[in-house]
């Protein structure tokens, strides 16, 4: 354990109705030790606290120390919630990708942009890639102790030469024997495979498939599924990077390719197992798969299925709707360009309440130079650009997943990834600009509480 970079974990909030609001818990509390063990992250905070007495040594604001004994149930939780989830320094990528997205943007933003997280830890808790190049030995002790499974790995390819290529590491070769690893212990991973043309696409990407596919076997299947996704390129990438951006026939070519080993796959694995991103289709101008097609949705977080899964959910949702609401209303609603013509049925719903008027704002993002665009990749730029000479009517919705929020967050402190904050937008705009997380509050937002059936 690292322990000379532990930090004693930072309290930015306490559950009502906890154990740590019944303590005396505030905001700004720092946890130093339990059980005179020095958490190093949120894994190990929870790990420590299910045990049913705890002896806690906790600094308060004023740098004062205490400490504070609990008995409580088995796995019940405190009740704290943390400034961040690592409480020492973040394991960052060892890796020279040329397609890795930190790299290709502009300088000068604000520094966590920059941060190149390749954490097993943050991979775990939040479904985040690595690569596992970075890792030593006592890692992955750890790892198997722990049973911190699955993880989220970027394969993008199993043929170590290429791989290595692709990752610019020496290391990166050891993929398949880090898989068997992974078998030997019984703990998952979900694979993700980066297409770049020319360069892993072909009998490359055939290749491996095939070897992931090997790894799907048995009770606890070391490679659970895997994910196909497009390469995304930006007008800030370095140069000479041997890139070239997918186009309509690169992506049917592929998507024909995988759909072949999928129905193989579906037949000896009894799984579907490789995935295409929803962006193939888009690309290819393609209809996506039906609903049925996506299994349990294995690599929803990679946007495997997350059109559908919102069609499905909006159908859902949409019975709630009222025929009419009391105040007529207009809104826009921002999306990225790529889900237009697959999000029209949604807003041709919407429209049919009486006094409700919503207008897609579908963009492109010239601030990253692309000519389709996924919606969580626009900036604030993209939006005023295109949007300050229309008629907004009474506010702007946009998905959340645009945007970045800070502890408390605020308009003030919610930021795109170009550093434009949600305050600055609305002001620009001269119109409230209001954040949706799901189509629940996209919905909400729409049909307020004065509507009626």
């Amino acid at each position: 354990m690292r322990s000379a970079s532990i930090q004693p974990a930072v309290v930015t909030s306490v559950l009502s109705d906890s154990i740590a609001e019944a303590i005396g818990f505030e905001p700004g509390d720092r946890l130093v030790s339990i059980n005179g063990d020095r958490p190093r992250d949120l894994i190990d905070y929870r790990f420590l606290c299910s045990d049913e007495w705890l002896t806690l040594e906790v600094l308060d604001a004023a740098g004062d120390s205490h400490t504070v004994e609990i008995e409580k149930e088995y796995d019940e939780d405190l009740g704290l919630e943390f400034e961040s989830a690592l409480f020492d320094n973040l394991i960052q990528c060892n890796n020279r990708c040329p397609f890795c997205f930190i790299d290709q943007q502009p300088p000068g933003k604000r520094d966590t942009l920059y941060l190149k997280d390749d954490d097993y830890r943050l991979s775990f808790l939040y479904g985040s890639y690595l690569t596992l190049t970075n890792l030593p030995p006592s890692e992955w002790e750890r790892i198997a102790r722990l049973r911190l499974s699955p993880l989220y790995v970027s394969v993008h390819a199993t043929e170590p030469e290429l791989r290595q290529r692709l990752l610019k590491n020496s290391r990166a070769g050891l993929l398949l024997e880090q898989l068997k690893w992974f078998q030997e212990n019984r703990l998952q991973i979900h694979a993700q495979v980066v297409v770049c043309p020319g360069i892993n696409d072909g009998p490359h990407l055939e290749r491996t498939l095939r070897d992931l596919a090997q790894f799907h076997v048995g009770d606890t299947p070391a490679v659970a599924s895997a994910a196909v996704v497009p390469v995304g390129l930006t007008q800030f990438r370095p140069t000479e990077d041997e890139l070239i951006p997918v186009n309509t026939a690169k992506a049917n070519e592929v998507i024909e390719q995988v759909t072949q080993l999928q129905s193989e796959f579906k037949d000896t694995l009894g799984s579907t197992f490789a995935w295409l991103a929803d962006e193939w289709f888009l690309i290819a101008r393609r209809s996506l798969p039906p609903e049925a097609h996506y299994e349990a949705y294995p690599q929803i977080g990679n946007g495997v299925g997350s059109i559908r899964l919102f069609l499905k959910q909006f159908e859902a949702a949409a019975q709630k709707l009222p025929e009419s609401i009391n105040t007529s209303k207009h809104l826009t609603w921002v999306v990225g360009n790529a889900v237009e013509k697959a999000f029209e049925p949604i807003l041709e719903r919407i429209n049919q309440v009486r006094g409700l008027t919503v207008t897609m704002a579908a963009l492109n993002s010239e601030y990253w130079g692309q000519e389709i665009t996924v919606t969580g990749l626009l900036t604030g730029y993209d939006i005023l650009e295109k949007l300050k000479e229309r008629n907004l009517g009474d506010g702007v919705l946009l998905p959340s997943l645009m945007l970045k929020r800070g502890q408390h967050a605020t308009p003030e402190n919610t930021y795109f990834l170009d550093d434009l904050s949600l305050s600055e937008l609305s002001h620009h705009l001269q119109c409230p600009v209001w954040p949706v997380d799901d189509i629940t509050e996209l919905l909400a937002a729409c049909a307020t509480p004065d509507c009626t059936d």
